[in-house]
Protein backbone atom coordinates (compact mmCIF):
# COMPACT_ATOMS: atom_id res chain seq x y z
CA UNK A 1 0.00 0.00 0.00
CA UNK A 2 1.21 3.50 -0.78
CA UNK A 3 2.41 5.63 2.11
CA UNK A 4 1.25 9.12 3.06
CA UNK A 5 3.66 11.97 2.50
CA UNK A 6 3.91 15.73 2.74
CA UNK A 7 4.86 16.37 -0.89
CA UNK A 8 1.61 18.16 -1.73
CA UNK A 9 1.72 20.26 1.45
CA UNK A 10 5.37 21.14 0.77
CA UNK A 11 4.60 22.13 -2.82
CA UNK A 12 1.73 24.37 -1.67
CA UNK A 13 3.72 26.07 1.07
CA UNK A 14 6.57 27.41 -1.01
CA UNK A 15 8.88 26.56 1.89
CA UNK A 16 6.76 28.32 4.53
CA UNK A 17 7.22 25.94 7.48
CA UNK A 18 4.64 27.75 9.62
CA UNK A 19 2.02 27.27 6.89
CA UNK A 20 2.96 23.59 6.56
CA UNK A 21 2.62 23.04 10.31
CA UNK A 22 -0.70 24.88 10.43
CA UNK A 23 -2.11 22.67 7.66
CA UNK A 24 -0.80 19.52 9.37
CA UNK A 25 -2.34 20.65 12.66
CA UNK A 26 -5.72 21.22 10.99
CA UNK A 27 -5.65 17.75 9.44
CA UNK A 28 -4.59 16.16 12.73
CA UNK A 29 -7.41 18.00 14.50
CA UNK A 30 -10.20 17.23 12.03
CA UNK A 31 -9.29 13.72 10.89
CA UNK A 32 -10.08 11.75 14.10
CA UNK A 33 -13.58 13.23 14.38
CA UNK A 34 -14.33 12.76 10.67
CA UNK A 35 -13.13 9.16 10.92
CA UNK A 36 -15.33 8.54 13.99
CA UNK A 37 -18.42 9.93 12.24
CA UNK A 38 -17.64 7.74 9.22
CA UNK A 39 -17.50 4.60 11.40
CA UNK A 40 -20.71 5.59 13.22
CA UNK A 41 -22.58 6.04 9.94
CA UNK A 42 -21.25 2.89 8.27
CA UNK A 43 -22.20 0.86 11.37
CA UNK A 44 -25.71 2.34 11.21
CA UNK A 45 -25.85 1.44 7.50
CA UNK A 46 -26.63 5.06 6.67
CA UNK A 47 -24.87 4.93 3.34
CA UNK A 48 -25.84 8.39 2.11
CA UNK A 49 -24.27 10.04 5.15
CA UNK A 50 -21.34 7.64 4.94
CA UNK A 51 -20.77 8.74 1.34
CA UNK A 52 -20.67 12.36 2.57
CA UNK A 53 -18.10 11.34 5.19
CA UNK A 54 -15.97 9.63 2.53
CA UNK A 55 -16.26 12.77 0.38
CA UNK A 56 -14.78 14.87 3.20
CA UNK A 57 -12.10 12.33 4.02
CA UNK A 58 -10.95 11.94 0.42
CA UNK A 59 -9.68 15.53 0.44
CA UNK A 60 -7.34 14.68 3.31
CA UNK A 61 -6.32 11.52 1.44
CA UNK A 62 -5.35 13.70 -1.51
CA UNK A 63 -3.51 16.26 0.63
CA UNK A 64 -1.42 13.43 2.11
CA UNK A 65 -0.30 12.41 -1.38
CA UNK A 66 -2.26 9.15 -1.57
CA UNK A 67 -3.20 9.16 -5.25
CA UNK A 68 -4.26 5.51 -5.59
CA UNK A 69 -6.10 5.69 -2.29
CA UNK A 70 -7.95 8.77 -3.52
CA UNK A 71 -9.23 6.75 -6.49
CA UNK A 72 -10.42 4.02 -4.11
CA UNK A 73 -12.22 6.66 -2.02
CA UNK A 74 -13.96 8.06 -5.12
CA UNK A 75 -15.12 4.59 -6.14
CA UNK A 76 -16.22 3.76 -2.57
CA UNK A 77 -18.18 7.01 -2.33
CA UNK A 78 -20.01 6.14 -5.56
CA UNK A 79 -20.69 2.60 -4.32
CA UNK A 80 -22.19 3.95 -1.10
CA UNK A 81 -24.51 6.24 -3.04
CA UNK A 82 -25.78 3.09 -4.76
CA UNK A 83 -26.22 1.31 -1.41
CA UNK A 84 -23.16 -0.91 -1.89
CA UNK A 85 -20.27 -1.34 0.54
CA UNK A 86 -17.76 -2.71 -1.96
CA UNK A 87 -14.29 -1.34 -1.16
CA UNK A 88 -15.13 -0.76 2.52
CA UNK A 89 -12.22 -2.91 3.68
CA UNK A 90 -9.79 -1.13 1.35
CA UNK A 91 -11.04 2.30 2.42
CA UNK A 92 -10.74 1.48 6.11
CA UNK A 93 -7.18 0.24 5.55
CA UNK A 94 -6.42 3.68 4.08
CA UNK A 95 -7.86 5.32 7.22
CA UNK A 96 -5.61 3.13 9.39
CA UNK A 97 -2.56 4.04 7.32
CA UNK A 98 -3.42 7.75 7.64
CA UNK A 99 -4.00 7.44 11.39
CA UNK A 100 -0.62 5.80 11.92
CA UNK A 101 1.12 8.42 9.76
CA UNK A 102 -0.52 11.40 11.48
CA UNK A 103 0.41 10.02 14.91
CA UNK A 104 4.06 10.09 13.85
CA UNK A 105 4.01 13.73 12.76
Amino acid sequence: MEQPNLSYINSMSGGDKAFEQKLIDIIKGEFPEEKKVYFDNIAAENYKLTAENVHKLKHKISILGLEKSYEIAVAFENNLLEGETNLQEEFEAILTTMTNYLQQL
